[in-house]
């Protein structure tokens, strides 16, 4: 029988649940170009008001995977694990998480994006380390995997093409907040990567893409329900993006934020608290915690030891970094020639923080893309940004900025004054960032 695009396309339109067959014809369409853009479109959004059941969801994740290489980790000596996170503003915890796994005896094939809108990318962060390769072959990334247990690289070519072609369909379609589509394509880029587990941080409140803790349940089920379903073990955490994770926004500068993490100079509770809980997470789903609690302990003892920062400089130095990055490094990472703080309008203390605003105000000075093709300036940014309950005025600023111009700086201070509320009373910040967590 031939293959009719429109014809699944009508079903899906008027409500019918797809077979697996039918879907994976959509998706080989899709990949070899039998599928027309038009056609993609009406696809994504006849899935987007009619849904997909869990069923539907898992084939269209498989499909996807299946459009390109599935990489085979069974020659490690241990479980392959990965997390991802739904993005946020100073979300640096991959830089200290991946390495923190790695030194419990877990391999981290970590394949990471760019910066999506006001969200920063974890590639992004490291390409601002000299002569990093965030774009290695396969026979490099096997080879730092194995022999240092973690590699943080870019996604490539071969790994779920068919989800590069519909993620762009769907951008300029209105079809991205679809969470069957959000799903598959998640999922597929880390089914593709021949894990043994994955943690999904899913991110809610003013500077997560799913804003509503309502939202962001649905899709941490979903993503949930479908990977176990594809057959990859996957819990998932919600957690709070109602403030910047870390008090650092920016792609250097969170670099060196998580140098300071790892050792020892700076380890901020909400931060710590989410990289200890994912890392859990990841090593009771790899065997090697017999609990949530054992794996925090022997998160807590690696991090503390300086086993995760010895395997992030050896990471860094495999991929072609400097050899001395953790000991120096401000002779590698580069600096704004402008930093200056910014204020509040009054004294007070931060009652409400508008977090997308934040990452907007990384954009604008050139931390981030305004189109997929503008380049990014790695040493702008924000550090020491004021938290929910800080008291700020004369001696504590909102933030500091580190820009590239005065009209960027001037900008930015703007931003910032408009993103943040400052009360006359003190209210306390929620008790932990961890707002729920969805297993199997």
């Amino acid at each position: 029988m031939g293959f009719l695009p429109q014809e699944i396309i009508r079903r899906k339109r008027d409500g019918a649940e797809l077979t697996p067959a039918e879907i994976g014809q959509m998706i080989g369409g899709l990949t070899d170009g039998r599928v027309t853009e038009g056609q993609a479109a009406a696809f994504a959004m006849a899935v987007f008001f009619r849904d997909m059941t869990t069923r539907e969801r898992v084939a269209l994740t498989e499909a996807m995977r299946d459009s390109g290489t599935v990489l085979d980790w069974s020659d490690l000596p241990g479980p392959a694990l990965d997390k991802h996170s739904t993005g946020g503003v100073g979300d640096t915890v991959s830089l200290m998480l991946g390495p923190a796994v790695a030194a419990c005896g877990g391999f981290v094939p970590m394949i990471s994006g760019r910066g999506l809108g006001h969200t920063g990318g974890t590639l992004d962060k490291l390409d601002s380390v000299p002569g990093y390769i965030t774009q290695p072959d396969n026979a490099l990334f096997r080879k730092v995997v194995r022999e240092t247990g973690c590699a943080i690289i870019g996604q490539t070519a071969d790994l779920a093409p068919a989800d590069k072609r519909l993620y762009g369909i769907r951008d300029v379609t209105a079809t991205v907040e679809s969470v069957p589509l959000i799903t598959a394509s998640i999922l597929s880029k880390k089914l593709s990567a021949g894990l043994h587990g994955l943690a999904m941080d899913v991110k809610t409140g003013s500077g997560a893409f799913m804003p509503t803790l309502e939202r962001s349940r649905e899709l941490a089920r979903s993503l949930v329900s479908v990977a176990n379903g594809a057959g990859l073990a996957t819990t998932a955490l919600i957690t709070d993006m109602d403030a910047p994770l870390a008090d650092a926004a920016g792609n250097g500068l969170e670099v060196r934020y998580a140098i300071d993490y790892l050792t020892g100079d700076r380890r901020e509770a909400r931060m710590h608290e989410v990289t200890l809980a994912l890392g859990a997470e990841m090593l009771v789903l790899g065997n090697l915690a017999t609990s949530l609690h054992d794996g925090r302990s022997r998160m807590e003892r690696a991090i503390a030891s300086g086993a995760a920062a010895e395997v992030f400089q050896r990471m860094i130095s495999a991929l072609g970094g400097p050899g001395d990055l953790i000991s120096r490094p401000d002779a590698h990472l580069r600096a704004a020639p402008l930093v200056q703080a910014a204020w509040a309008s009054q004294p007070g203390f931060v009652s409400a923080i508008d977090t997308r605003a934040i990452g907007i105000a990384v954009v604008e000075l050139g931390g981030g893309r305004a189109r997929a093709e503008d380049a990014v300036d790695h040493a702008v940014g924000l550090t020491t940004l004021a938290g929910l309950g800080d008291e700020v005025g004369p001696n504590r600023p909102l933030a500091i900025i580190h820009a590239r111009d005065e009209a960027s700086m001037a900008r930015a201070a703007s931003r910032l004054a408009a993103a943040y509320t400052v009360s006359e009373t003190r209210t306390a910040p929620p008790a932990s960032a961890i707002i729920e967590r969805i297993g199997a």
